[in-house]
């Protein structure tokens, strides 16, 4: 007799093509949808090309135009018009600038409960707030789904979280994410598909779901479900969409992995406090910090209710003299609903300054804070730099407290704001039906039509570059020692700098480390081979392959770490960099810059049956360390032969 299956078990048994769906087992998943963004899909075009796709074979794909969107110079308009090429050459929907983020927008013109979508953005997840299966990914592995190849990954852990009672006034679901950062931190749900239940699910639209959903990628979750039941009808039939709904959920005596229980009614307004995602703590017991910029929007917060509820909070007030009250339409969708319900009015009344759709300053394009400033965020992340300022000082919460400290001046609990003002929660009235804007999107052209498109390359877009197997001996100096949590974005940075330079891997490599030693991409031209020792959670963050392929290009070979994010560990095998884990944590201590580091027989360990165990030589110091690897069969040849690419070419595929 089989047994019950949870909704993220049934998802994934659905969509299985191979492997056991055993916890940490690789499994090779069926993708419907893919979704691509400006900042990672120039990439995933020069690899369809370099794989010589005619066009895609998934059910739909989509490019976004939602990053780079500042244009002071040519380069990002440069980006665009290869990326419409590109989408009419390989039969992607292109959605350009000004359309909005990829994944509200995604949710309400595509997504569809029980359908499997992957994305170069590990924000991708929040389309599991539909009742789909949403991962994000390296961009290879998404250009590989494109090309009809399945997705690899280890079976995730499924982590039952039991919602019960009702939000608060003035708590709202950002909040319901923040406690689960501030139990776990960022780490907390490695390798694990956070799956939502219980009765608290009725107190939670679907656009609230996404917000959860979204940054379950700051808790290091692979994907997190929420059923398709009638809030999820409710919102396709608000889109005009009520035919793509399909009823899903946990079959009944079903089983986690993990368990955890929200009372919903016991959170509270919090924040998370410079600079990561996990330091979370009560709005009360840090309120008082003097801000100069509030940010409303980006993916962690997008939905109508989100910007409608600081509107109303506003309206008829003007936010402190000294602020910057930046304003990130989600979606042009949701900038339309907007409009019609005059909350823009009460909000540019109220001294906002609106932007155009996108990801703007959370991404650091554009909207740096000033130096020595706190910035007050409804953003998903605030990694160190990654605002655009050198040693920022951004925090992370919910709409409400953004627009409660915004006219205060001052970090604010809004509940504390309300009882001072005399003030009750709003009541909103949202449009119901929502905006329907089609025409933001642009078509595939038919099949025999595609062939004849070029790709329009501009002077700063390159080509991926030829990769050089990895030699049975490697030798080389540690040119950096890391501690934990070490993001992408301190590895590749983000911003107006270098973001630009996403589509030219040369130029794009010397910002290489730059925020963590600036001499680091010429020191490592000189070095040749070489290694990088880090601690816990090494790469986490963005999706951003640049972070492996970039320190590829300056000769890195391989990462010693006491552990890795998912996304990341992936991306190094897809381009050839070997990522170790220490097997004694004190192992990292003892290993210093400088140190001149060999790892021998490599070609017989990473046999496909060989142990998963190797011994680096510290030929300096005379040491040997003991490391481990968790690299599938599959991936060890991807690493043996320079990368994913070359493994492909090389078997004809």
């Amino acid at each position: 007799m089989t047994e019950p299956l949870t909704l993220a078990q049934q998802l994934i048994a659905a969509h299985l093509v191979a492997g056991r769906p055993v916890p940490g087992e690789e499994i090779a998943l069926r993708a419907d949808q893919t979704l691509c963004q400006d900042a990672t899909g120039t990439l995933v075009m020069q690899e369809l090309e370099a794989l010589g796709l005619d066009r895609v074979r998934t059910r739909l794909s989509v490019q976004y135009v939602d990053h780079n969107l500042l244009q002071a110079d040519a380069r990002n308009a440069e980006d665009h018009v290869f990326l419409r090429s590109a989408a009419q050459r390989f039969g992607l929907w292109y959605c350009g600038p000004g359309n909005g983020v990829s994944h509200p927008t995604h949710m309400q013109r595509f997504g569809v409960p029980g359908q499997s979508l992957l994305g170069s953005d590990s924000h991708t997840c929040a389309a599991g707030a539909l009742g789909m299966l949403a991962i994000g990914t390296g961009g290879l592995d998404v250009a590989l789904a494109m090309a009809g190849e399945p997705f690899h990954l280890a079976m995730p852990r499924i982590w039952g979280i039991h919602l019960h009672g009702r939000l608060p006034d003035w708590v709202s679901a950002k909040d319901v994410i923040l406690e689960l950062l501030r139990r776990h931190g960022v780490t907390g749900a490695l390798h694990r598909i956070l799956e939502y239940h219980g009765p608290g699910l009725a107190e939670l639209s679907t656009w609230d779901r996404h917000v959860i959903a979204n940054m379950g990628a700051e808790l290091g979750a692979t994907a997190s479900v929420f059923p398709a039941d009638d809030a999820v009808r409710a919102f396709l039939r608000a889109e005009g969409r009520e035919q793509d709904f399909v009823p899903l959920a946990a079959e009944p005596g079903s089983r986690y992995d993990d368990t955890e229980d929200v009372d919903l009614s016991r959170l509270q307004p919090l924040v998370a406090r410079p600079s990561s995602p996990g330091d979370v703590v009560p709005v009360a017991e840090a309120a008082g910090v003097p801000l100069r910029q509030v940010v409303l929007g980006s993916s962690a917060n997008p939905g109508p209710r989100d910007f409608a509820v600081a509107a109303a909070m506003v309206r008829g007030r003007r936010v402190g003299d000294a602020v910057s009250f930046d304003v990130n339409p989600s979606s042009r969708e949701v900038f339309q609903d907007l409009l019609r319900t005059g909350a823009v009015f009460d909000l540019v009344a109220a001294g906002a300054r609106i932007h155009q759709t996108g990801c703007l300053g959370c991404i650091g394009m554009g909207q740096a804070p000033a130096a020595g400033t706190h910035s007050l965020r409804t953003f998903p992340r605030n990694f160190p730099g990654r605002s655009g300022t050198p040693d920022d000082s951004v925090w992370l919460c919910s709409p409400e407290t953004a627009a409660a400290s915004a006219l205060t001046g001052v970090l604010t609990d809004p509940r504390a704001w309300a009882l001072r003002e005399g003030v009750n929660p709003p009541t909103l009235d949202l449009p119901n039906p929502a905006s329907v804007n089609r025409d933001q999107f642009e078509a595939p052209p038919l099949p025999e039509a595609a062939g004849h498109i070029d790709l329009v390359r501009g002077p700063n877009i390159s080509r991926l570059p030829e990769l050089d197997p990895l030699p049975d001996e490697l030798s080389g100096p540690v040119l950096l020692e890391l501690g934990d949590d070490v993001s992408t974005d301190e590895i590749s940075p983000a911003g107006a700098q270098a973001l630009p330079y996403r589509s030219n891997l040369p130029r794009l490599a010397e910002f290489t480390f730059t925020r963590i030693d600036p001499d680091y991409p010429a020191e490592a031209r000189d070095a040749g081979p070489h290694f990088v020792v880090a601690g816990h959670n090494y790469g986490q963050g963005s999706s951003r392959e640049h972070a492996a392929i970039t320190p590829r290009l300056l000769g890195l070979r391989a990462v010693l770490a006491l552990s890795f994010a998912r996304i990341h560990e992936q991306n190094l095998a897809n381009f050839g960099v070997l990522p170790l884990r220490l097997a004694d944590p004190g192992d990292r201590d003892r290993i210093d810059e400088g140190d001149r580091l060999t790892l021998s027989g490599l070609h017989a360990a990473l046999a496909p049956d060989a142990p998963a165990q190797l011994t680096v030589h510290n030929t300096t110091k005379g040491e040997d360390y003991e490391a481990t690897h968790r690299l599938s069969p599959r991936q060890r040849a991807h690493v043996l032969a320079g990368g994913a690419i070359p493994a492909l070419s090389a078997h004809g595929s």
